[in-house]
């Protein structure tokens, strides 16, 4: 089946659908400019950092409790290349099927808050969200604001406490709320399941995409690169996420979401 043939296939089940799954990694949030990444963001593939660690080491929970100033410095550069980043039309389109299908939900690898800010209402933020901050000490919310107005590691304002994004550091376990809303939404019953901009390399994206295929729902993957799900799908696009949901949308005469 050639690339057109697979995107006409697809989109006549979507136009069926009435529960969909999406799960998304960083490959949908490269047309918004963001790099993909190996461990974060592309932006660390050289080798160590000025601190000799690998960049899975600076970014982890056991640095962070002992030099969160080492942390911080890692996120603010991650947080500065995410500011000001807006959805793609992979996330527009995804929010617009909400209006055509009854449930639509995605499970983001994501901490960008991209999918949220196109307008998804159901979303589970694995590993978290950069924009929402929180202090270690009092347990205090903070606004995210601009970490050069605040200094690294920035400091709650109420008992001086270090504060920290909430996000899942690397050696830290995922939030069982979000693996529960996984399972819950999973066990409910889906028509679809899509695989975008993802590696598929952790069990959490893995299993429920081959669960699905064993259970005859239709799984479709979206990837212009290879992963260990690429020859396990029903349908699979090898293009980008933003050429892929905006020709499928257009298929079911969804028009283009404004930003």
């Amino acid at each position: 089946m050639n690339h057109e043939s697979t995107l006409d296939a697809v989109a006549s089940r979507l136009a069926r659908a009435r529960r969909v799954l999406f799960l998304t990694g960083a490959g949908i949030s490269a047309d918004s400019g963001l790099p993909t990444y190996r461990g974060v963001g592309g932006l660390y593939e050289d080798g160590l950092t000025v601190e000799g660690l690998r960049i899975e080491q600076a970014l982890s929970g056991e640095i962070f409790g002992v030099r969160p100033d080492i942390t911080w410095k890692y996120l603010a550069q991650i947080e500065r290349n995410c500011r000001g980043v807006e959805p793609n039309a992979a996330h527009r389109a995804i929010a617009e099927l909400e209006k055509r299908i009854p449930e639509v939900s995605v499970f983001t690898q994501n901490v960008d808050g991209l999918h949220r800010k196109a307008g998804s209402s159901r979303v589970i933020e694995v590993h978290g969200n950069l924009n929402e901050r929180y202090c270690t000490h009092c347990g205090a919310d903070h606004d995210a604001g601009d970490l050069a107005d605040q200094g690294v590691p920035p400091r709650c304002a109420t008992c001086g406490g270090v504060v920290r994004p909430k996000v899942v550091l690397f050696g830290e376990a995922l939030p069982a709320g979000a693996i529960d809303a996984l399972l819950a939404i999973i066990s409910g019953g889906l028509d679809m399941l899509f695989a975008i901009g993802t590696s598929a390399a952790f069990p959490y994206i893995e299993q429920p995409v081959l669960w699905a295929k064993g259970q005859g729902i239709t799984t479709v993957e979206i990837n212009p690169g290879e992963t260990r799900i690429s020859g396990r799908v029903d349908h699979r696009l090898r293009c980008g996420a933003a050429d892929a949901m905006s020709a499928l949308t257009a298929r079911l005469d969804i028009p283009p979401a404004s930003r």
